[in-house]
């Protein structure tokens, strides 16, 4: 894995692999060379589908419901042994064709599910260009991967959290104040009614990435927004004097922490809160039916978690007699998301 942070935020690759790898694919013998030989005829097919000008999006539609198939299937420590098998075969330059795939697997910044390529999922305007520029093969296939499972999911994900700082701002009046943590390119204010309308004393983006921040900073000036530079660990070291906030939300970092920081961010975060106050976390859900592909192709790895892990983490950091909390799917099942209101 080559995921890369600024060093202060407690995400890196050996957390997120510490979190995903058990054991030795070795421990597991004869069951790691039977895999090994299903996977590789599984990319031979694949390769034979390619030379003989099958359509692009029915090639990968079929390779990932393999790759989903051997996913669901063998014990993790397999599984994470096969990813460079998979990224090592010659089919690998076809998928990286697709736009999206090509800049999750080279990661321009340095580390995964950036903010970049979240515009990518979201089809956003900012890499319009770069779209149209792709060759026919990239075209056809992004047309694909742009509305797999975790994409629509996280394009809901977008939508809600617009949502909720819009019902915030309709509770709390004009002094509401929110803070979006890890917030990337902030697209979820492109859409909100609140902030269009002058109805917030501001919106804090929070985010380590100083491309992200510039670019919040340069989109909402003028606006109620408030790009800020800062990580994880400012957070949970009170780095900046951020204040108390109506609404606090986390998208899509958790899917990026373990539960034991997860933890220490969700109690420093309802600390944060104002009186009745709102904290939302989501993270990916398992059995998300293109993880086999993210993994391998896209070079793309979450902390997929259940209903229960959510809960553990709730439970873990608050008192539940001082809180309001919920754990749910998004609409199309692949996001989960813990909602905690403080009572007044």
């Amino acid at each position: 894995m080559q995921t890369i942070f600024d060093g202060q935020s407690l995400i890196t690759a050996e957390t997120i692999a510490g979190g995903l790898r058990r054991g030795k694919p070795e421990h597991h013998g004869e069951a790691f060379e039977t895999a090994r030989v299903e996977l590789a005829l599984v990319l031979h097919t694949t390769h034979q589908q390619i030379e003989q000008g099958k359509a692009p999006a029915e090639i990968i539609r079929r390779l990932m419901s393999f790759l989903e198939a051997l996913h669901g299937r063998l014990h993790p420590d397999v599984w994470q042994a096969l990813i460079p098998v998979a990224q090592g075969h010659p089919i690998m330059q076809y998928f990286l064709e697709d736009p999206l795939t090509r800049w999750s697997f080279t990661k321009p910044r340095g580390y995964s599910g950036d903010a970049e390529l979240l515009d990518y999922i979201y089809c956003d305007p900012h890499v319009a260009e770069s779209v149209a520029n792709a060759s026919e093969l990239g075209k056809a296939l992004y047309r694909y991967t742009q509305d797999v499972p975790s994409c629509v999911a996280a394009r809901e994900r977008r939508d809600l959290l617009t949502r909720y700082v819009d019902e915030a701002a309709d509770r709390n009046g004009p002094q509401t104040e929110v803070l979006a943590i890890a917030a990337g390119h902030l697209r979820e204010a492109n859409r909100s009614a609140a902030l269009a309308e002058g109805r917030l004393k501001r919106w804090v983006a929070l985010d380590q990435d100083p491309q992200s921040v510039g670019l919040i900073a340069r989109d909402f000036r003028g606006t109620a927004v408030e790009a800020v530079d800062g990580s994880v660990r400012t957070v949970l070291t009170r780095g900046h004097k951020l204040g108390k906030f109506d609404l606090i939300y986390a998208s899509g970092l958790y899917d990026y922490l373990q539960h034991n920081v997860a933890v220490k961010l969700t109690k420093t975060c309802l600390q944060m809160l104002k009186p009745n106050g709102t904290f939302l976390f989501a993270n990916y859900a398992e059995g998300n039916p293109d993880a086999g592909y993210r993994e391998t192709f896209m070079d793309w790895v979450l902390l997929l978690r259940s209903e229960v892990d959510m809960w553990n983490i709730v439970n873990a950091s608050v008192d539940r007699n001082t809180v309001d909390a919920q754990v749910f799917f998004g609409e199309n099942r692949n996001v989960l998301y813990a909602v905690i209101q403080k009572r007044g």
